[in-house]
């Protein structure tokens, strides 16, 4: 599956549209999530704990992204893009989204 956020991916021409696609997760922290967190702000800097939770939320809406755009037929998402919203504290909806297209190449 190639995924790209600009409108088009060169070397390749789309050769049709599919709509909109997306991939959707809620994740929320846990408590030893939040105490290394608190520990790690202590002392500076990147709070990798929280960036590794970032990190899967994201993964898992991409992948669930690319699955919608394979049920759709598509070979190809354009326009990608991410959405985070808190839903309530500690709890974050990741969305990824973006426009399926078959491509082939030029």
């Amino acid at each position: 599956m190639l995924v790209a956020t600009t409108n088009d991916l060169p070397g390749y021409r789309i050769v049709k549209h599919l709509g909109l696609v997306r991939g959707i997760t809620v994740r929320s922290r846990n408590a030893v999530a939040n105490f290394g967190g608190a520990i790690q702000s202590l002392f500076g800097g990147q709070l990798s704990v929280y960036v590794n939770l970032a990190e899967a939320a994201r993964q898992e809406a991409f992948d669930h992204l690319c699955e919608h755009a394979r049920a759709a037929g598509a070979n190809a998402v354009i326009a990608m893009r991410y959405d985070a919203n808190e839903i309530m504290e500690g709890v974050t909806e990741v969305l990824a989204y973006g426009t399926a297209v078959v491509v082939e190449p030029v």
